[in-house]
């Protein structure tokens, strides 16, 4: 009789256990933060470093800034060669100036009047060569003079149209071209004057200041450490058999000492190669197993009271009953 009870007993909780969930299997790593390096292409002393570590900066804010001096003049001779460069090439658009057009037209009259003259002066000796009372050469003196006089009121219509076109088309290109070049050289002089300061890329924690006030900045060096919150992540270790139940976008929860209620976390990266199991796992049954490390991104809004480095145990949104 006892035997029998037994074995119903056993079978009963067999049942039981089929119809209730598998648990699910516990997966440890620890948070993993992505920083940002903040620096200047250019090298400098650093004047001002206006933040310090632990705070929490907003994008736009201002990090720190760099001496400028040299950076601020190139900027400033920049701006009056340019503009040096568009008056010249405004000067040259608009041709000469109305009292240089008004003398030209005052020396296009006087050659008017003188051409009037010798033409009169030629025709009272062409009567006279008629009654033989000159020579032929001072007819000929008379015509040349005329033909001069033509060639000067000739000439001083043609200057006075010319300088009302203003330059040659080619001046003009070349003074274009000077303007061109003179911008772009004060365009880079304002690029470099504005890397000398630096301001928050995103919303983000200063993890840490590399330098201090006063101290020589190589170029390219970072200054500020930032961490914003949507650059931290969960990096777990995942065993080989387990690993097909992981894919991009994944869902996951994550349980973090401290926090009442699991987070969610989608996996987007899954490492291409195998490693021993790290020796943050005290597991002594898997230390000897390969793992592959698999990370999980989690929402900004949820990250931004976690740290890097604390442990948490990661378990597959997922359950399935028989």
């Amino acid at each position: 009789m006892r035997t029998v009870i037994l074995t119903v007993g056993i079978l009963v909780g067999t049942l039981l256990a089929g119809c209730s969930s598998k648990p699910l299997e516990v997966f440890q790593g620890y948070l993993e933060g992505e920083f940002v390096y903040v620096a200047s292409p250019l090298a400098g002393a650093l004047t001002n470093l206006a933040v310090s570590r632990g705070a929490e900066v907003t994008a736009g804010q201002l990090l720190f800034v760099l001496e400028h001096e040299a950076e601020s003049a190139a900027v400033r001779e920049a701006e009056q060669r340019l503009a040096q460069a568009r008056a010249r090439l405004d000067n040259l658009n608009k041709g000469r100036r109305p009292s240089e057009i008004a003398a030209l037209e005052a020396q296009l009259e006087r050659a008017k009047a003188n051409l009037r003259w010798s033409e009169l002066e030629l025709e009272r000796r062409n009567k006279l060569i008629e009654g033989k009372v000159i020579s032929a050469e001072e007819l000929d003196l008379a015509k040349s003079r005329r033909d001069a006089d033509q060639a000067q009121v000739t000439s001083l219509a043609s200057e006075i149209e010319t300088a009302r076109l203003g330059a040659r088309v080619d001046e003009i290109k070349a003074a274009e071209a000077d303007v061109q070049a003179t911008a772009a050289t004060l365009a880079k002089a304002q690029w470099a004057l504005a890397q000398k300061t630096q301001y928050a890329p995103t919303n983000a924690w200063v993890q840490d200041t590399l330098y201090r006030p006063g101290e020589f900045v190589i170029a390219g060096n970072p200054v500020v450490a930032l961490l914003p919150p949507e650059n931290i992540k969960a990096r777990f270790f995942v065993p080989q058999p387990q690993l097909a139940s992981f894919k991009s976008g994944t869902p996951v929860s994550v349980s973090i000492d401290g926090v009442p209620t699991p987070l969610r976390a989608t996996v987007n990266y899954i490492s291409t190669q195998a490693e021993f199991t790290p020796p943050v796992i005290y597991s002594k049954e898997n230390r000897a197993k390969l793992v592959f490390m698999v990370e999980a991104g989690l929402a900004a809004a949820v990250a931004r009271n976690l740290r890097p480095g604390q442990p948490v145990d990661v378990r597959l949104e997922r359950q399935t009953a028989e």
